[in-house]
């Protein structure tokens, strides 16, 4: 059974059709690398599977679970959102960590919040996942005394702490200097090759080749292709995938 099925999913803003019919499934385990050029609808997509943004219509299903039914859930209680964004972790581009908090306080805040752990275990885990991202130095560190890369390894740390099934990643060294870039795809591998499921939308082609083990190349709120790295990115059958890589390779 697939750990995430997208199906039609659809999202408008007024006028503008954003999402046109997205449809992708994947493995747990799986990581799926989403590219395509500004506005293709990349984040929104990554929105609306976190419940950030409610889609227009389609489904969302998580191991089995419909999280959202167009069909059904136009009227969605907050309280049931925050319940299923837990099934999401989310990577911005922007750091998003709560400047007059520690870094441990930034881990251990949302597991305590949500009720998911005691203190004495959010704080636990917490050392346990900044040793994952290389900073358990750092935990005592105010957030906003840390370089854009350390931040960024925190907040990859803050999302795994809900233990989410899938953590999703929006485009997430856009925001750094290009020599902080390698510490923060360096931890996303790790994650990778420990079997965690990955959505990671980047432009980082050299990353997609490396660590995905499928492409989904978005265009105008569609996909119009998906398939392994090597298909996708070495020998792309739609032009428009051919035209993208061009110019991102150049």
């Amino acid at each position: 059974m697939a750990i995430l099925e997208v199906k039609n999913l659809k999202k408008s803003f007024g006028a503008q059709e954003v999402l046109k019919g997205i449809n992708f499934e994947m493995d747990k385990g799986e990581v799926v690398v989403i590219i395509g050029s500004s506005g293709s609808g990349k984040t929104t997509l990554l929105r609306c599977l976190n419940f950030l943004e409610t889609a227009d219509d389609g489904q969302i299903i998580v191991d089995g679970e419909t999280l959202f039914d167009g069909a059904s859930d136009k009227n969605e209680k907050y309280n049931d959102l925050r319940k299923k964004r837990l099934h999401f972790g989310l990577v911005f581009q922007q750091f998003n960590l709560f400047p007059h908090l520690t870094v441990l306080e930034n881990l251990i805040e949302a597991p305590i919040a949500h009720k998911l752990a005691s203190r004495k275990d959010a704080i636990a885990r917490a050392y346990e996942l900044l040793d994952v991202v290389g900073l358990r130095n750092k935990a005592d560190a105010w957030s906003r005394h840390l370089s854009g890369g350390q931040q960024q390894r925190i907040a990859i740390a803050r999302a795994l702490a809900l233990n989410p099934r899938v953590i999703l990643f929006d485009e997430p060294t856009s925001a750094l200097d290009p020599e902080l870039v390698g510490e923060v795809l360096d931890v996303i591998k790790k994650l990778a090759r420990s079997g965690t499921t990955l959505v990671v939308v980047t432009h980082e082609i050299g990353f997609a080749r490396e660590v995905a083990d499928r492409v989904v190349f978005m265009v105008d709120g569609k996909i119009v292709e998906q398939g392994s790295s090597d298909e996708v990115l070495n020998h792309p059958q739609h032009q428009r995938t051919r035209q993208f890589l061009s110019r991102a390779l150049a």
